[in-house]
């Protein structure tokens, strides 16, 4: 298998609209939901505070990340499931990854959204989206904690695994990054144990 370690992208916060505005809370986000302000399943997620319109999704993209789910559902054993496109709550954000492992039942998350304890990998499928999943993505799943983030980049046709997730600091990031291509399998890392792995080449179009 080649990998290669490649350092984590530098944190940069998208600049500020030049007049004064303020940013949604996360409760205030649900509020807006909960009053048909905003419609549920509309094409936008909540990032750092910022409403921010979902990217369009090519059929590749989709194809992509129905073979993640795929081949996830296939591995995880009992005690986790996949979803897709489901939010995540943070201390500040809502993303929608394409992909989320987590721990527990469907039936446990009636009342809320999985929070960061109960994630074990999430997935994003970048095509259009791959500056925003290297930068302001993966430094919302850094802060949060998130153990293992996977971009499956189409552009340049490899899956780059980010590990060691900083938490909350001035700058979140992941201390690693793994680069896996066309020949190399994935391992599949949940709570720190390997329990399979994935070709790159079934989740690549």
């Amino acid at each position: 298998m080649s990998v290669a370690i490649v350092p984590s992208v530098e944190s940069q916060r998208f600049a500020l609209p030049p007049e004064p505005v303020l940013p949604l809370s996360v409760d205030q986000y649900h509020a807006m939901i909960r009053a048909g302000a905003l419609e549920s399943g509309a094409p936008i997620e909540l990032l750092e505070g910022w409403l921010v319109s979902k990217m369009t999704k090519s059929p590749l993209h989709e194809l992509s990340a129905g073979c993640s789910l795929d081949a996830l559902t296939a591995i995880v054993g009992s005690g986790w499931h996949v979803r897709m496109e489901s939010p995540i709550t943070t201390a500040d954000s809502e993303p929608e990854p394409d992909v989320s492992v987590v721990r527990g039942y469907r039936r446990d998350f009636v009342h809320r959204h999985p929070g960061p304890e109960d994630v074990g990998l999430i997935v994003e499928v970048a095509d259009t989206s791959l500056d925003r999943d290297r930068r302001w993505k993966q430094r919302i799943y850094a802060a949060a904690g998130i153990p293992v983030y996977w971009i499956v980049n189409l552009i340049d046709r490899q899956v780059e695994v980010f590990s060691q997730p900083s938490g909350v600091s001035e700058h979140p990031e992941y201390a690693a990054c793994q680069i896996y291509r066309d020949a190399d399998q994935i391992p599949v890392v949940l709570e720190g144990a390997e329990a399979g792995r994935i070709a790159v080449s079934g989740l690549l179009p």
